[in-house]
Order: C-alpha cells, then structure tokens, then sequence
C-alpha cells in the first residue's frame, strides 16, 4: 500500500492537469493520478499515449462541448427504457402526446448536436497512428460507435425544421440495435479514459513539463522544480547513493526540495511528464512520502509515533525486496534531540544496506553531519548571510550547512530585548 496522501493530489497535482468538461472524466484523471503504474512498460506505454495526444493538439486543443448535452444524453442512453418504435409507427404517430413527443426531440437533438460535434470537430481529423498500437482499439471504438448515427444528415434536418416522427422512431430503433450489441457502456468508458489523457496532455503542455527516462543508475533530475511555486527556483540534482539526506536552516527551502523530488519521480510512475527540464529515474514499486508530518488523532497517535509507524512499514517493504522510494521530512523531530539522534543514526545507515531503494531525509540535528558512508550523502539548501541577515537562495549544494537561522531570527524580531 504506497503512502501518497501527503502528495496533496486532490488539491495540488490534480489542478495542473484538470481540463475536465465533466464529472466522469474528472474521475478518470484523479484515477490516474492515485494509481502507479506496475512496470516500466507499462510506463512508457502510457508515455507514448500521452505523445500521441501532444501530437493531435492542433486538432484538441479547443476540444469543448456542452457539458449538460453531455450529462442528458449520458443518462438518457444509460438509464431510461427506450422503446423500438419503428414496431408501433401509427399508434407513435397518433396517441403519443405532444408532450412526450417534444421530450423525445428534445433528447434526441441533443444526442445529435453532441454526437456529431465529437465527430467532426475532432475523432474524424484525429491522426491515429501516432497513438500506440494498444490504444488505437480504444479510439476506433469510439469512431465506430459514432458511425452508427447518420449524424450530418441528422444534424442537418435539426438546424432546418427539426425531427419528425419518422425520425425519432428511426433512431429509437438504431438505439436498440446498438444496446443489443452492448457496446453503450464501452463507448463512455472510452470516451471518458480519451478525454482524461487529453486533459493530462493539455496540462502537460501547458506547463511544459518532459517525460524522464527510466534508469538503474539512480536518478538524475535537470532544472526541476515544484510547479506551483511562482517563479520557482530550478535545481540539478544526481544520486551517488541510495540514503540521501538534507539539511539546512528552517524556511530555506527544505520541504519544497523534498516535494518537487517526490512529485518528479511519483509522476513519472504514472506515465506522466515532469517538471524538470531532462529526468532519469529507477522504477519503484513502493512509495512513502511523509512531509509536514502531523500528530494522527483519529487513531491517537503522537507525531513521533506516526514517524515510527511509517519507517517500520517503509523498511518491512525494502526488506522483502521491495524497490521503495521513501521521504521523510524533518525524521523524528517529534522526540527530544537526543533521542532524534541515536534513532536517526541508526536509520540512516540501516536504510542505507537497501541499494535497490532511494530514501530521501531532511534534519536540523547537525550532530548527523558525521553519520557517514559511501551509501550516505550530505546536501543543503543554501542560505547565505548578508549584513547578519539571511537570504534564501534555494539553490541545492553538497555538504552540510553551518548557518544557524533560528537564533538570528529570534534576534531580529527583538525577543531577546522583551524576553530579559
């Protein structure tokens, strides 16, 4: 069970991504955010689909429709019984009331005017072979169900004069034909799946992001960052080893560091692009990211105890040959320091004997700076001092930081005069 929700996905990684024109494609693409993918070819399948959609965007990017002619022909083709009237044309004709009569154009018309927009605005210009061969199928599903409606012609006595009775009950008829076949609830959910890779891919290119190549090196990001950030500042960042741990005074940019690595590598295992400029990353199967951590008071959890009940999932899944990708912001900050020490020590260099995972750590506990071997790297997020005053820089360096924020800051702020 990977721990994702500290990813915010709901609330940050769905808004990059989500032109959605209804709730079931919303739904799709919240899908395809919570769920990796379970193999590298999996991966770049869903790469390649993505690609293929970035391709046709000349043709998709107005792609639009009404989204109630949508949610009405959806429920109509779903849920309500819809008689073969072409069995009882005269007593349609005769007894059928105006109402009901008005209520079935009406659907219809809809049906139609949506129907035939799909077609030729967008399926029927669609170059296709520039999606994979797997997920051609998906989309000539789509184009044949389309076909079965005689849409122009159709389309063409609605804008003049509007459907007869001998209209309505011709298509009641093909409706029936096509439930017979059971290919309604296909079509939606081909449609549906179309219209959440065309909303990912649109999100893809307006952010620009670039889909990363998987490696067994490690991974290897380029200009990334996080992408809700305004006018980010863009890192480099290699592997060397498997443990790598961060420290760096408090507001530097620590937690930020460690959430753009996290969503780099999380998207990435769900075939999506990144916002990196180049990224090469290992396939994992198991993903743990724990930033902000906050005390669980629903199953009565103290902060540190959470933090404990994390790692001990995290290790059991390295342990059974698991290739885990783990963050831990801030590792038991929530015991006293020399607690936080030894435990920290001990996990650093036991985590470290997993070469097939990558474990990610950030600590204000400087006494770590000589926990060290050749599965251990030491990084910072710089912080330079001008005139006794921190700037932030948030520029990633090797190696350990010296500079203490905290008492600065309490300084500045005039506490030490008030607090004597």
């Amino acid at each position: 069970m990977n721990n994702i929700e500290d990813l915010n996905i709901k609330k940050e990684i769905l808004p990059l991504f989500n032109y959605t024109l209804n709730m079931f494609t919303h739904q799709k693409v919240i899908d395809i955010l919570e769920t990796p993918l379970a193999s590298t070819g999996q991966i770049i399948d869903r790469q390649k689909i993505l690609k293929g959609f970035t391709t046709n965007n000349k043709i998709l990017k107005d792609y639009s429709y009404s989204p109630l002619y949508l949610n009405e022909v959806y429920f109509f083709l779903n849920s309500e019984k819809i008689e073969d009237l072409s069995q009882q044309k005269l007593s349609y004709k005769i007894f059928v009331t105006k109402k009901e009569k008005a209520r079935y154009a009406s659907k219809f018309n809809q049906l139609i005017i949506l129907f035939n927009r799909l077609q030729s605005n967008y399926f029927s210009r669609l170059e296709i072979k520039e999606f994979t061969n797997e997920y051609e199928p998906s989309i000539k599903r789509i184009i044949d169900f389309l076909s079965n409606f005689e849409l122009q012609k159709y389309e063409y006595l609605i804008r003049n004069g509007g459907l007869k009775d001998k209209h309505i009950i011709s298509l009641t008829k093909k409706i029936n034909e096509i439930k017979s076949k059971d290919t309604i609830a296909t079509f939606w959910e081909d449609l549906f799946l179309f219209e959440a890779y065309l909303s990912i891919s649109l999100g893809i290119i307006k952010h620009d992001f670039s889909f990363p190549e998987f490696s067994d090196k490690g991974i290897k990001l380029i200009e990334f960052y996080h992408p809700l950030i305004e006018n980010p500042v863009k890192n480099n960042f290699e592997t060397i080893s498997n443990v790598i741990v961060l420290n760096g005074p408090n507001m530097s940019g620590k937690s930020t560091f460690l959430k753009s690595i996290g969503l780099c590598v999380y998207l990435g295992h769900i075939g999506l692009a990144i916002p990196a400029s180049y990224g090469e990353i290992p396939f994992c199967n198991n993903f743990s990211i724990a930033i902000n951590r906050r005390d669980d008071i629903l199953n009565g959890y103290s902060h540190f105890m959470t933090e404990v009940v994390n790692l001990k999932k995290v290790v059991k899944n390295a342990d059974i040959g698991q290739s885990c990708f783990a963050v831990f912001d801030e590792l038991f900050s929530g015991t006293n320091v020399e607690d936080a020490f030894d435990i920290c020590k001990t996990t650093i260099n036991g985590l470290s004997k997993y070469t097939n995972s990558f474990f990610f750590i950030s600590t204000h506990i400087q006494e770590l700076k000589n926990v060290s071997n050749h599965k251990i790297s030491n990084y910072y997020i710089d912080c330079e001092l001008t005139k006794g005053k921190p700037t932030f820089t948030y520029k990633l360096k090797k190696g350990w930081s010296e500079i203490k924020v905290g008492r600065i800051l309490f300084d500045k702020e005039g506490l030490n005069e008030l607090l004597k």
